[in-house]
């Protein structure tokens, strides 16, 4: 009976709307992202270092830009803004290919 009391306390602190009332400015939420985070998350495409830029999570190798929202970074690669000049994620790979893979 515990265990359900508790769940179901935590259910209500961690609800979507719950959540949306601590925290309604978006950039808030952005820059609440943990330093310690931001440190080891890496590119998924270029396995480069992110650094926060507004709403998003800009590759050192690129860049590709990933968003955050509601400020869970998004790390997909389809998901990812591409820098001018860049079609598409294959045209990018082919660009950036020499800068990412020295690094991994």
């Amino acid at each position: 009976m515990a265990r359900f009391r508790l769940l179901a306390r935590v259910s209500r602190l961690y609800s979507p709307s719950n959540m949306a009332q601590r925290t309604p400015d978006p950039q808030i939420r952005i820059q609440t992202l943990d330093e310690n985070v931001l440190s080891i998350l890496r590119c998924p495409v270029t396995g480069g270092k992110l650094r926060l830029d507004g709403s998003f999570l800009v590759s050192d190798i690129g860049p590709l830009k990933y968003p955050v929202r509601d400020g869970i970074p998004v790390l997909l690669p389809e998901e990812a803004q591409l820098p001018d000049g860049c079609e598409n994620l294959d045209a990018f790979k082919s660009k950036f290919a020499s800068q990412f893979l020295r690094k991994l």
